[in-house]
């Protein structure tokens, strides 16, 4: 059984037909909105050659950062490669604290020379940068990695620009499960049906997606290389098995099952070995997912009379509510170091994202102004939040900032997404 933000405890659809890597057909179109309190001013210059690629690198970097919401872009024409040495007082008059520079050379062999340069302008002071030879198909790749450098250069924590996310589209009557760049491009398909797939889940390792599958004729949980297209099944017991997630460690899953009646949680191997039950009640438990120490479940549970969030230990053991604002809370997602919680909240007959600090015992806050949002998943570093919502009768992805001050929305060109999962570091 699978609860989501329409339909607590409704039945899991069926998915058929596999697809390995090929191209995917749902780009996306970024649109970023909102001002966030402090936002370091960068430029970022046109890269030396740029035009002579497939990729604009210098456009790629700059919407990162900006999606970022610590940095406002300063509108700028100029080209700057890495080796000059740029007039500091010039783009202090323009208001930047830091400018970003370099260039791209086609090698003989035919990969790019991509080199870039990231100055302090406040300080005047050169803070580095790097060089890589890279393929032409991994010039967006390149451009991610250089915003990775910028973004942790300036703020001491690492970026995740290069890292991917998880999604399922709907066009027409086909269904796909896709993998891409954080932006939403550079896609492939993993899985390819006209049957609706359900909830991805990247393995810790970002090697491996955990998803639910009905070509069977029935729920079953299968895993997938993300590289090589091979799987295996994960949970094919008696009725149905849905909602798979991961340990932290990789070694085992987590799954809602219905093996012993009723949809209860299950832990079990990795290949689906051994599988134990965590909770034992008359209620509909789902939605599990790990603690970042893995040593605790949060997951969504109908005994209270409607669904509320509650955690165990994985040993199993007494549960606590943790959700109290509202009388319907589901889809937890809990932030890499534990300190926060995103979840979906009904509110007046709307879906809305909310986060909460677990640790202080804060008020929840509602971090968005739309009605259908669904499927949180943050970061890896922990500062940004993708999520599913409708805009403008489309089904599309979004992700914010914790404050929800800075958010882009994610608009594919060709199809409706849903059920984002923002993948570990894994490139």
């Amino acid at each position: 059984m699978l609860m989501n933000r329409r339909s607590f405890g409704s039945s899991v659809a069926m998915a058929s037909g596999l697809a390995l890597a090929g191209p995917a057909l749902a780009q996306f179109r970024v649109e970023i909105s909102g001002v966030g309190a402090t936002q370091v001013p960068i430029a970022v210059a046109r890269f030396r050659d740029e035009d002579r690629t497939t990729q604009v690198l210098s456009a790629i970097v700059r919407a990162d950062l900006e999606r970022a919401g610590v940095f406002r872009g300063i509108d700028t024409t100029a080209l700057i490669d890495e080796a000059g040495q740029p007039q500091m007082s010039e783009w202090r008059s323009k208001g930047a604290d830091a400018l970003v520079g370099g260039s791209v050379t086609r090698l003989a062999d035919g990969r790019f020379d991509v080199r870039f340069k990231l100055w302090d302008v406040v300080k005047g002071k050169d803070l580095g940068g790097q060089s890589n030879a890279v393929a032409p198909t991994d010039l967006r790749l390149a451009a991610h990695h250089i915003a990775d450098f910028v973004y942790e250069k300036l703020t001491g924590e690492r970026g995740v620009f290069s890292t991917r996310i998880a999604y399922v589209t709907r066009s027409g009557t086909r269904y796909a499960l896709r993998v891409a760049d954080a932006d939403g491009e550079g896609g492939q398909v993993a899985l390819n049906s006209p049957e609706p797939i359900i909830s991805p889940a990247w393995s810790p390792n970002g090697q491996e997606l955990a998803y639910v599958s009905f070509e069977a004729q029935k729920a079953v949980v299968y895993a997938q290389e993300v590289a090589s297209g091979k799987r295996r099944v994960i949970a094919n017991f008696r009725g149905s098995n849905s909602a798979p997630a991961w340990s932290p460690d990789g070694q085992s899953l987590v799954a809602t099952l219905s093996r012993e009646g009723g949809s209860q949680i299950f832990v079990m191997g990795r290949n689906g070995e051994n599988p134990r039950r965590v909770t034992s009640s008359p209620s509909i438990d789902t939605e599990a997912t790990f603690s970042p120490d893995g040593r605790t479940l949060y997951f969504v549970s109908d005994r209270s009379g409607g669904p509320q969030i509650y955690r165990v230990p994985v040993a199993g053991g007494a549960v606590e509510r943790v959700s109290f604002t509202g009388d319907y809370n589901i889809s937890p997602a809990l932030s890499p170091d534990g300190r926060y919680m995103a979840y979906i909240s009904r509110q007046s007959g709307a879906f809305k994202l909310y986060v909460a600090e677990l640790s202080k015992g804060a008020t929840p806050q509602a971090i968005t102004d739309t009605r259908d949002d669904e499927s949180p998943s943050f970061a890896p570093n922990g500062r940004l939040i993708i999520y599913a919502t409708r805009s403008g009768g489309r089904d599309v992805l979004m992700t914010t900032t914790l404050d929800g001050k800075i958010k882009a929305k994610l608009v594919s060109t060709t199809a409706d997404v849903r059920e984002p999962m923002w993948g570990p570091y894994d490139r």
